[in-house]
């Protein structure tokens, strides 16, 4: 049976919820396919996530997917690329790889997830915050590690819950489509084994 780790995010900032953490646990509630799914809720805390990152991947999961929450975004963005950069121009890892680059088939996974009718599209900048860093120490600690995982990300929009909240007029996605593109994702990422 192929094991997978999901994570996601607690809230932060102004975000009293982060709709990566409301679509996995959504997912659980419903979800009976042929994936083993470990499920973790990180620290918006580069240190933290980190050590926590680095102790979860060593229980050798065939996948792990990392989703975070991109206020404004319109579409499902399967994050390409994992940058060796922080927000303030420094390394995240001195003496590292500049980048690595996700081995999931993004571009396909992309594909059917827009013909489910789940507005969907490959990004490669998952910015330099959080996100970036936990996309690129998974793909540093599987390879560093000689793991046996595949690891991506993916940025979900919103919950219109959380944009009605906030008062600006943000895209949003609901939660059962964002966890419908989860289970989508993990199908399509199972078979490209």
């Amino acid at each position: 049976m192929l094991r997978a780790l999901l994570t996601a995010f607690e809230p932060y900032d102004r975000w009293g919820e982060n709709s990566s953490w409301l679509a996995l646990v959504d997912l659980t509630r419903w979800y009976e396919g042929p994936i083993e799914i470990t499920t973790r809720r990180y620290p918006v805390d580069l240190t933290e996530m980190s050590g926590r990152l680095r102790k979860d991947l060593m229980e050798s999961y065939d996948l792990a997917l990392h989703l975070g929450q991109a206020p404004g975004a319109t579409v499902v963005a399967l994050e390409s690329t994992g940058l060796n950069l922080r927000s303030d121009g420094s390394p995240l890892v001195a003496e590292a790889a500049e980048a690595y680059r996700t081995r999931l088939p993004l571009q396909a996974a992309a594909g059917r997830l827009c013909e489910a009718g789940i507005p969907a599209d490959v990004s490669h900048h998952a910015g330099t915050y959080v996100c970036n860093a936990t996309l690129f120490l998974s793909q540093y600690y599987v390879d560093t590690l000689a793991l046996p995982t595949r690891a991506g990300f993916v940025h979900l929009p919103l919950s219109p819950a959380q944009a009605a909240a906030d008062g600006k007029k943000l895209a949003s996605m609901s939660t059962p489509m964002a966890s419908a593109a989860l289970a989508i994702l993990l199908d399509a990422f199972a078979q490209s084994t």
